[in-house]
């Protein structure tokens, strides 16, 4: 069975946990925007990534880990070009302003990349491409974390579960959205079957020392998709973000100096103007069709639903909106912990 579910409606888990980060001590601007990167998971199904990440979140507050109050900084030396220190900005916060930023270097240049350096827990990056995509163009992301994952031959966490995301706008329909970990799963989801006492699927999860389990007990790291595929393509993500950001993690957190251990994470947001590479009223339209087609290929199975990257999730969003936001219980009730703790009123729900 199950674990049991509240069914939150989406307009007032964003709102609660609004006020869960602005009683903590964060501004109504970030407070909103931390929530509507999170909500915007809990909606499309990434559990992982959505509500059950507030407790999380609050943590890195109080802890000092994630600033509340950041001063975000921009340079630049070219027009298609800025660097955005966060100054440990949650995630949501600094990837928002990078992707906002992005999309404005591209109307003027054709083409608009930030580097994100010194930010906290990005969150769901599908968010961040997904909202160039919704201003009608191409989003593109890249993030490098801290090294939690195995590495081919490596005994111990050597890399991170470094995420890429890219959004296609398509006319008519829901962006075709690729949101995927270089890891078979990620951290969030092995807490999710511990959670649920499920056993893992074989081939996504490691011991301490490397070696693989089905257990979610006994779990402690992700092995990369594809074997040596995820972990190249970590390695190459954390040259793109950290390493050309001049903020390296990999290779300061295996120094040996404490404070290469503390937790931060870079990223590389990138907007692309389909008007700049030709006909920007075809684009849209010829994206839709390219998807239609793979809709209409023949299934190889009876029943089958074919669809593209992005489909499924938004369909999602559109039946949790209209019926509410399944929470797990647990995360619930530690949510309405956290509102005890900084005295936000909410309405408690049974499963």
């Amino acid at each position: 069975m199950p674990p049991p579910k509240v069914l939150v409606p989406a307009d007032e888990l964003g709102a609660f946990t609004t006020a869960l980060f602005t009683a903590a001590g964060v501004s109504a601007e970030h407070a909103a925007t931390i929530s509507a990167v999170l909500t915007w998971a809990s909606l499309r199904g990434v559990d992982s990534h959505g509500a059950s990440r507030v407790p999380r979140y609050l943590e890195l507050l109080d802890s000092g880990e994630a600033n509340r109050a950041p001063a975000l900084t921009f340079s630049s030396t070219s027009p298609a070009v800025a660097v955005l220190d966060a100054d440990r900005a949650p995630g949501p916060v600094a990837l928002t302003a990078a992707a906002d930023e992005a999309i404005r270097r591209a109307r003027t240049s054709g083409i608009g990349a930030v580097g994100v350096r010194r930010t906290v827990h990005t969150g769901a990056i599908g968010y961040y491409t997904s909202r160039i995509a919704d201003a009608g163009l191409v989003g593109i992301a890249f993030v490098a974390g801290m090294p939690n994952m195995a590495y081919p031959g490596v005994k111990g966490a050597a890399v991170a579960t470094s995420p890429l995301s890219i959004a296609v706008p398509a006319a008519g329909r829901a962006p075709a959205l690729l949101d995927m970990a270089t890891a078979g799963i990620a951290l969030g989801k092995i807490a999710q079957y511990r959670n649920a006492g499920r056993e893992l699927p074989p081939g996504t999860a490691a011991t301490a020392d490397g070696v693989p389990t089905t257990d979610p007990e006994l779990a402690k790291m992700p092995l990369p998709l594809g074997g040596v595929k995820g972990a190249g393509m970590s390695l190459v993500f954390e040259l793109l973000t950290s390493v050309l950001v001049g903020a390296p993690i990999l290779s300061a957190f295996h120094s040996g100096d404490p404070q290469g251990r503390v937790h931060r994470q870079n990223a590389l947001i990138l907007a692309l103007d389909p008007g700049a590479f030709g006909d920007p009223t075809a684009f849209g339209p010829a994206v839709a069709t390219t998807l239609d087609t793979l809709k209409s290929l023949n299934p190889a199975d009876d029943g089958t639903t074919i669809r593209y990257p992005g489909e499924g999730s938004a369909t999602v969003a559109v039946e949790r909106a209209a019926q509410g936001v399944p929470v797990p219980a647990k995360v619930w009730s530690e949510l309405l912990t956290a509102a005890e703790k900084l005295a936000v009123p909410v309405e408690d729900r049974q499963p």
